[in-house]
């Protein structure tokens, strides 16, 4: 039996210019110059999913994994190669692809089905399935753009599976899901493996890589690196990610002289900051317990972050602050001076403090971000720095949710019922 999709020396090509008019220039002298650098997000990609088959891909960021499922479904088209998929397929690609946002999301599942070619009628008899399935409540009869992130993905997950798929190609949506609900998808990716259904899954979570997947490709700046058994693509990711770290640790083993406090920078170059910059964030570090920066963690590691801070005008009460997120926003554990009772103290003008947090890495395999800030008592915003620096934890043994609490787990034998009954 013919695999149900399949992939041939696929590549993606961009032209890249420098500027806008290099482009205008490139069409005036009729592609005779060429002002445009090649920038290939694909290149030589091949691979079969059979049919039934639940097929991860994973990758750093950047490495044409969404380019990948793209071209797959028939959204974008290759520079060269072809790929052949046999049988109806329904895709998650990325947020916001699919539904009318003026539309509700009883509007959008129905919509959804037809452009799939499914009668109304069909629709209407999986319609309170889908329903059940998404929990949105009385949002169902409210423009989708009114829903929050995760009641999206809800109903477009929920409309995708119940529209008879023989092919489902989902892009990492399923990130932004709670627990129950990621939990309730697995279980919906196993009832679609019974049924036969055949499965493409981007993921950066390599423990549902490893739970649901019969074969798993790695890919790295548009070329495979690995592919076959998940649990060995997923040790190769791993190594690549730790490869990785050590080359950005030699990057940084040599120590900077300190330099004279007149010379250290006013400001921490950074976009994605507010305040009203009294006391202002000079430096951010995330090191390991050798004293090194990482960027990689893995779970029961001992990391400290350590923030420099300025002040620009003396402060009678300064409060410093750190927050960890997951890539996709969702609030981990924060803390500051003034919760752990480790107030720096009053502050002159144009003196420098250093704070450090220290604690154990509990939290389970996935990217992550730190978000610093100084503060008043009263909470008043000096210097906020939203996902300053990104890091990212692996472990060989996989844990659902964000916190790993590395729980001790035994078991006994118990005697007969009639033993328990009579205690």
């Amino acid at each position: 039996m013919p695999a149900a999709i399949q992939v041939r020396n696929v590549a993606k090509m961009y032209r890249v210019y420098s500027r806008p008019s290099a482009r205008l220039k490139e069409i005036l002298t009729g592609n005779r110059r060429c002002y445009h650098q090649e920038f290939w997000a694909l290149d030589g990609v091949s691979f079969d999913v059979e049919r039934g088959g639940v097929f991860g891909v994973i990758g750093p960021n950047g490495s044409g994994k969404s380019t990948l499922l793209e071209i797959v479904t028939g959204t974008l088209e290759p520079t060269r190669g072809r790929v052949m998929t046999r049988g109806r397929i329904a895709a998650l690609l990325s947020l916001g692809a699919g539904f009318n946002p003026e539309f509700t999301g009883r509007e959008n599942v129905f919509l959804n089905g037809e452009i799939l070619g499914l009668p109304c009628r069909a629709i209407e008899e999986n319609f309170e399935q889908i329903e059940r399935f998404a929990e949105i409540g009385e949002f169902m009869d409210r423009p989708v753009k009114t829903y929050s992130t995760g009641m999206y993905v809800r109903l477009a997950f929920a409309a995708a599976i119940h529209v008879e798929p023989e092919i489902l190609v989902v892009d990492e949506v399923l990130a932004v899901g709670d627990a129950i609900f990621v939990n309730r998808c697995v279980q919906k990716f196993e009832e679609l493996r019974r049924r036969g259904v055949t499965v493409l899954l981007v993921t950066h979570d390599v423990g549902l890589v490893k739970l649901l997947c019969d074969q798993a490709l790695l890919l790295s700046q548009g070329h495979i690196l690995a592919q076959g058994d998940p649990n060995d693509v997923v040790n190769r990711y791993n190594g690549l990610v730790l490869e990785r770290q050590r080359a950005f640790e030699q990057q940084n083993l040599r120590p900077a002289a300190p330099a004279p406090a007149a010379e250290i920078p006013e400001l921490l170059q950074y976009s994605f900051r507010h305040g009203d910059q009294q006391v202002v964030v000079v430096k951010v570090e995330m090191l390991n317990e050798a004293g090194q920066p990482v960027r990689v963690l893995r779970t029961g590691d001992t990391v400290q972050v350590r923030v420099v801070v300025h002040f620009r005008e003396p402060h009678p009460h300064p409060v410093v602050g750190m927050m960890l997120r997951t890539r996709i926003g969702m609030e981990v554990y924060g803390t500051n001076t003034e919760l752990e009772d480790a107030c720096p103290g009053p502050a002159e003008r144009g003196e420098f403090c250093e704070v450090n947090f220290g604690f154990v890495c509990r939290l389970t395999p996935q990217e992550y971000t730190l978000t610093v800030a100084t503060q008043s008592a009263d909470g008043s915003s000096h210097d906020w720095l939203d996902d300053v620096l990104v890091f990212q934890v692996i472990d060989t043994r996989r844990a659902a949710g964000v916190a790993n609490l590395q729980a001790r787990v035994w078991s006994r034998r118990l005697p007969a019922p009639t033993a328990i009954t009579a205690q």
